[in-house]
This record gives C-alpha cells, sequence and structure tokens, in this order.
C-alpha cells in the first residue's frame, strides 16, 4: 500500500505541514525535526506527491543508472552504452537518462534508488557487482519492488539476480566461466605457481572470479590458496598484490588479475623487480578494457561486451525488447590470449625489493 503524507507525519510525530515544509524546503524547520522526518520519509518509501493512485502508478520521463564509478571503464563503458540506446529514441519513447554514481557506498546505492522512486523513474538500471550483505541485498530488493509495483522498469546490468528473483530483466556476466578459462589457459602453458589479486572481498563480483580461478587450479590438482590477495580493483592493489605474492613465493611464474586495470598494476612492480613480462613471469587480466591490447606487452585477459549489454539494457530499459527466458541471460566471456601469457622459464633473476 502507498505510503501518504499524513502516514509520514504519524511516523515523525509531526503535523503533515511540517512534513510538507520538510519536503518542499520553502520554510525554515528545526534539523532534529527534519532529520525526524527524512528518516520516515525513507522508512515509509514515501513517494513525493503520491497520495493519489493514478499518480503514484504513472512514471516520468526519466530512467536512472547506478554505478560505482563512472570513472572507471567498466561502469562508463556500459553506462554510456545504455544512455546512447535510450538517446536514439524519439516522440512517446524519449527519455531523459541520468547517471547515479554511487561510489561503491551501499547508502547511496540505496538513496538513489529512494529518489527515482520519488521521481517516479520509467526505468531503473543497476550496474556492476553486488555487496555480499544480506541485509543489504534484503533493502535493495524491496526498493526495486516498490519501483517496480509503480510501474518502473527494473533491469540488472553485469549485477548477478536477486535471490528468489526471477521477473526482473537480468543481464549477468559468467564471472565464474570466465576466470575458469583464464587459469586454464595458464596451467594450459605449463604454470603451475600462480598467484591471484583479488578485488574487494565482499563483492559478488569478486566472490564469482576468484570460485572460477579457484575450480580450475583444483581440477588440476594445485594447492594455491596461500597465492591469493585481495585489494580494491585498482592499479595499486595490482603493484602492492605482486610485491606480496611475491614474498610469499618468490618463485612466482604467472599472476591472475580481477581485473586490467589491477594487471596494469601487476605488470608495473614486476619491472621494478626486475622482472619481465611474460618472459619471467606472465600477467592476465579481466574484461579488456580499451587499453589492454595497447599494453605492451598487450594484455592476455576475458573479454566482457561490456557495449553490447549495455545496448540490451537500454532497450530493456525502455520496453524495446522483452525480458531473457526467467528473467536472466546470462553472458560469457572470451578468452583474449595475448602477449603476457607464455610458457614459464626457470633460472630467472630476481631483485630483493623493488626500485625506488
Amino acid at each position: 500500500m502507498t505510503a501518504t503524507l499524513a502516514d509520514v507525519a504519524a511516523q515523525a510525530q509531526v503535523s503533515p505541514a511540517t512534513v510538507s515544509r520538510v519536503l518542499n524546503g520553502n520554510y525554515p524547520v528545526a534539523a532534529a525535526t527534519r532529520e525526524r522526518v527524512l528518516r520516515a520519509v525513507d522508512e515509509l518509501d514515501y513517494v513525493l506527491n503520491g497520495p493519489a493512485s493514478s499518480l503514484a502508478a504513472a512514471t516520468s520521463d526519466l530512467v536512472g543508472i547506478l554505478v560505482n564509478d563512472i570513472a572507471d571503464p567498466f561502469f562508463g563503458i556500459m553506462a554510456g552504452a545504455a544512455q546512447a540506446a535510450i538517446g536514439q529514441e524519439r516522440g512517446a519513447r524519449e527519455k531523459l537518462s541520468v547517471i547515479c554514481n554511487t561510489g561503491g557506498s551501499p547508502e547511496r546505492e540505496l538513496t538513489y534508488l529512494t529518489l527515482l522512486q520519488r521521481q517516479r523513474a520509467a526505468a531503473v538500471i543497476v550496474t556492476g557487482g553486488a555487496l555480499e550483505d544480506p541485509e543489504h541485498q534484503a533493502a535493495v530488493g524491496a526498493k526495486l519492488a516498490r519501483l517496480a509495483d509503480a510501474g518502473t522498469r527494473i533491469v540488472l546490468c553485469g549485477r548477478p539476480p536477486l535471490p528468489g528473483d526471477s521477473v526482473t530483466a537480468t543481464l549477468a556476466f559468467d564471472n565464474r566461466g570466465g576466470g575458469r578459462h583464464l587459469t586454464e589457459h595458464l596451467i594450459g602453458l605449463g604454470h603451475r605457481r600462480i598467484g591471484y589479486i583479488g578485488g574487494p572481498t565482499e563483492r559478488t563480483t569478486t566472490r564469482h572470479r576468484l570460485e572460477g580461478h579457484r575450480a580450475a587450479w583444483t581440477a588440476a590438482g594445485l594447492a594455491l590458496d596461500d597465492l591469493v590477495v585481495h585489494g580494491s580493483y585498482d592499479r595499486r592493489s595490482g603493484y602492492d598484490g605482486v610485491l606480496e605474492l611475491l614474498r610469499r613465493d618468490p618463485e612466482l611464474t604467472a599472476v591472475v588479475a580481477a581485473n586490467d586495470t589491477v594487471a596494469l598494476g601487476a605488470c608495473a612492480a614486476l619491472r621494478d623487480r626486475g622482472l619481465s613480462v611474460p618472459e619471467d613471469v606472465s600477467v592476465g587480466g579481466f574484461v579488456d578494457l580499451p587499453f589492454s591490447a595497447d599494453a605492451v606487452p598487450a594484455l592476455t585477459t576475458v573479454r566482457l561486451p561490456l557495449y553490447e549489454v549495455g545496448v540490451r539494457a537500454g532497450r530493456l530499459a525502455l520496453g524495446l525488447e522483452g525480458a531473457p527466458p526467467g528473467g536472466l541471460a546470462t553472458v560469457h566471456g572470451e578468452l583474449m590470449a595475448r602477449a603476457s601469457t607464455t610458457p614459464p622459464r626457470t633460472g630467472r633473476p630476481l631483485r630483493s625489493s623493488p626500485r625506488p
């Protein structure tokens, strides 16, 4: 049942006029009172101007695209492709798409969903991996369900489906399969001492890629759990991760990185240790970001079709194509075997410390 302004007033223990003043911002209200009203609005999922059921069920010309970090090409490419697909439409289907940058904050993710609900968004596209926190997942699921009940189309793009949800249109990457194929490629070249630099432990993307990596080495009879480190999805994590892996095993012959940016950081650290890629240590990445083929050496990686998936998400958001069967489409990656991986060699030189 849709919450009313009177419900918010009762929850916040203020008058309906005070709620109206807080939401409209046209009259000074004490900070403590304002905070109480806004908390009630969030708790009740109150939609501004929503008392009339006909208005609450209507949608606007707004499409919200949630990303963790718009500066990260992984998110930028998908969001840009979705926005381009949405922007091609004219007439009745024409929509305004807005990028909502959460900065990886669970609180901001929920806040943006609330704001989009208040704006009666026509569609919401949520990109990237999910936070591995049952309470947060339940909160996101509840927000998306309320949006869907109000007529908003929901698309998960590069994100696993919500638990028990077979209705939301979901385009999920096969991160497990990609991780396994990349490690199998290295094992097939003869590598047996393979380190792994994963992303943040609390993200589904991190767990799924690591599970694929682990499945490959387990199938080959290898035990490499002590050669797994975690960090952010950035260059510094790759640099620091390689130094830690070499400390644990100076005879390391290959490194698998959580993504291409991490892989480039790993390559830089190896060079600073006096090691060459791939002659001394092979390096593999994930995603196939635009710079991967132009790196020196060109980076072996798993290509995810970010642009194509973003375009499809945009079309799903506009209702230009139907949701996949069961609500879920699994998008598989393609192994791009390039110059950064070769068979291992023995007797390499090793610097005792990084270059200054």
